[in-house]
């Protein structure tokens, strides 16, 4: 069961279009385009892009199924969606076991839930897609491991060995471009604070809209940044009234 939960690499694997460019170091950077895949899900075969349609997207890894980090973040998620939901966000997770796996695996991430405030109902039971990632091309596309297990998977090629690593908590949000816009990368023992993804939703689709930036800490109905580029003259027709604190850092409500 250890061997099931485990991104394992081959050779052959590594050699593939995917693979080459995993070993090769590329990295998906801030408005990288997001790579297109075609896999098999909870909800049946799915393509990544028309899965997402017009709508933003968040894309987040976890190491396994049926593991306790796991089967929280899943939960807290699935308590969110609805919020997701208003801002037009669809939610996608991946696990490296299949979609039998992830079918059993959704009863126990509905079952949690009370015990950690969550506290699923009829209205918002687990309902976005969980990929089966069973030959790890979702991973090795998005880059999802470590150093250690990078370093693992490169030397493995060079010898022709498989190497068995495991993968960590990525999370990539993604506009209706297809580009990533943020990303988070958390170690297998960190849980990942889901209201945190929203909040970066919230900034990201406020800049979009209004040509705006967050300060630090911001959350909806905060005042947000006027960039420094916007002089003050533009600022009063856009704004309205502003808080002028130094020149180059002004407040406003919109």
């Amino acid at each position: 069961m250890l061997f099931s939960r485990q991104l394992t690499t081959n050779t052959f694997r590594l050699m593939t279009p995917i693979g080459k460019r995993f070993l090769s170091g590329h990295t998906l950077r801030i408005n990288s385009q997001a790579p297109n895949f075609d896999v098999d899900s909870t909800i049946g075969k799915l393509n990544f892009y028309e899965y997402l349609g017009d709508s933003w997207g968040v894309l987040f890894s976890h190491p396994a199924d049926f593991t306790p980090v796991c089967t929280t973040e899943m939960s807290a998620f699935a308590k969110l969606k609805p919020e997701f939901d208003k801002r037009n966000v669809k939610l996608i997770g991946l696990s490296v076991e299949d979609v039998e796996s992830h079918n059993k695996w959704i009863k126990d991430i509905e079952d949690i839930s009370g015990e950690f405030g969550f506290n699923l109902n009829s209205n918002d039971k687990f309902g976005f897609p969980i990929i089966g990632d069973v030959d790890k091309k979702v991973s090795m596309l998005y880059d999802m491991v470590d150093e250690e297990a990078f370093k693992k998977l490169q030397d493995g090629a060079k010898d022709k060995k498989g190497i068995d690593v495991a993968t960590i908590r990525s999370v990539f949000i993604i506009d209706p471009k297809k580009k990533i816009r943020l990303s988070f990368n958390y170690p297998g023992s960190v849980g990942r604070n889901t209201s945190e993804v929203l909040r970066c939703i919230d900034a990201l689709q406020l800049s979009d809209s209004k040509g705006v930036v967050t300060p630090a800490n911001w959350s909806v109905n905060d005042d947000f940044i006027i960039p420094p580029k916007v002089s003050d003259q533009e600022a009063k027709e856009k704004f309205g009234d502003f808080k002028k604190i130094k020149p180059y850092l002004r407040l406003t409500k919109g």
